[in-house]
């Protein structure tokens, strides 16, 4: 396993919309933040699990708002393993399996990729691909299964926007836990290195120019109101490997599939590399490896202890990290109140319609029968925790909402 080179950079997020009553509010409360810690560091380096200084927040079923932030307060929680990992790689890489290895010797919260069972199964299990025979064409499912055999079906946009979404929703829980608890995560994949997909499934005329417009609309609203990784780990595989491990692993629909022809891994592997790897090594350290006979996580692991996150600190014009520079401590609950407290806000910017894409639009009889169908299945009349037929008790006292609605 050889590191090929390590580079990086953060790009800092508009502060504009930051309360400036909060950040007066709180501006004297603790005016030394928390800055970057010189090293991540290994359960064998620590010799032994992470000791959190503060006990987490309980992000998930409490609300943390402005009136939180003046006792609750966010960089107290922060080590040096208080970081955002991301793993990328090519299809079949063996991303899966080194990003669990590397949470777990990080001590470090693992976010697996997302897929679409996060849309079509609902809080209580229910598969709501089951009800596809009752639906319009239009309306019906479509994940990663389906464009692997029908690339070319008019609904392949909206499943990669969704993809997008998806991961846009997944990053924001990312850093709901990492301000909440100070615990880093480790994601495979990121909305960062979505469009990688996207403008190879466009390249192949799996996309419409309209709907690779409207995915670029998107992301330009969205990207920016995220904090960048601070580490990016690349594993590297040729194309002729790719094949190799496909087939290996021996999935059926992805054996079978059209899409992974070489020029489609040929345009993954050059988007990658001469784009997405490209830009976000200005913002964030990158490791990139030749994985194509695996790897072992401990090398890595070492890796990574020797990159000094604080080495750009010194330079007030270096961009290095600068996205994670928050001068003032109720900058650090400005933040934590904005993915923790307002996420629907964020994911707001998906519901904006563009109708000029008609593979992006249904017509107003097959959204009737959809509506009809989807919210008449088990599970879907009410929010979850309050459907008396799936076993829901307590609905009298029940007076509020969970704190994370949004997807």
């Amino acid at each position: 396993m050889t590191a090929v080179f390590r580079v990086g950079l953060v790009r800092l997020v508009s502060r504009a919309s930051q309360s400036p009553t909060l950040l007066q509010a709180q501006a004297n409360a603790l005016p030394a933040a928390f800055q970057q810690r010189c090293s991540i560091s290994g359960k064998t380096m620590r010799g032994g699990p992470r000791v959190p200084k503060v006990a987490p927040y309980p992000y998930k079923t409490k609300k943390y708002s402005v009136i939180n932030s003046l006792f609750d307060k966010t960089s107290q929680r922060f080590d040096e393993n208080s970081k955002v990992i991301c793993v990328e790689g090519p299809i079949a890489a063996g991303k899966t399996k080194f990003a669990e290895e590397l949470a777990d010797e990080l001590d470090m919260k693992y976010y697996p990729a997302v897929d679409l069972d996060l849309i079509f199964v609902n809080a209580y299990g229910y598969d709501m691909r089951q009800l596809d025979p009752q639906l319009p064409p239009s309306c019906r499912s479509y994940d990663v299964k389906n464009f692997l055999k029908d690339p070319n079906h008019d609904l392949a946009a909206q499943f990669q926007i969704r993809m997008y979404m998806l991961r846009y929703s997944q990053y924001i829980d990312a850093l709901q836990h990492i301000l909440s608890t100070g615990q880093g995560v480790v994601l495979e994949r990121s909305p960062y290195s979505d469009f990688v997909f996207m403008e190879a499934m466009f390249r192949q005329g799996y996309l419409s120019r309209g709907a690779r417009s409207v995915y670029n609309e998107l992301r330009e609203n969205t990207i920016s109101e995220l904090l960048k990784p601070h580490l990016v780990i690349y594993l590297d595989l040729p194309v002729d490997a790719v094949k190799k491990q496909i087939k290996a692993r021996n999935i059926g629909y992805e054996v079978e599939s059209k899409v992974f022809s070489d020029a489609y891994l040929r345009d993954l592997e050059q988007l990658y590399k001469q784009q997405y790897l490209k830009d976000i090594a200005t913002h964030a350290e990158l490791l990139i490896y030749d994985w194509t006979a695996g790897g072992e996580t401990e090398v890595v692991v070492e890796d990574i202890e020797r990159i000094d996150f604080n080495q750009h600190e010194s330079d007030p014009h270096n961009k290095k990290m600068l996205d994670w520079r928050f001068p003032l401590e109720a900058e650090w609950c400005e933040a934590r109140i904005k993915y923790c407290h307002e996420k629907s806000d964020l994911m707001n910017y998906f519901n904006v319609p563009r109708f000029d894409v008609p593979e992006l639009l249904r017509n107003a009889d097959d959204t009737k029968v959809w509506r009809d169908v989807w919210y008449n299945a088990p599970g879907m009349k009410y929010r979850p925790g309050y459907n008396a037929d799936m076993g829901d008790e307590g609905l009298i006292t029940k007076t509020k909402l969970g704190v994370n609605e949004a997807i």
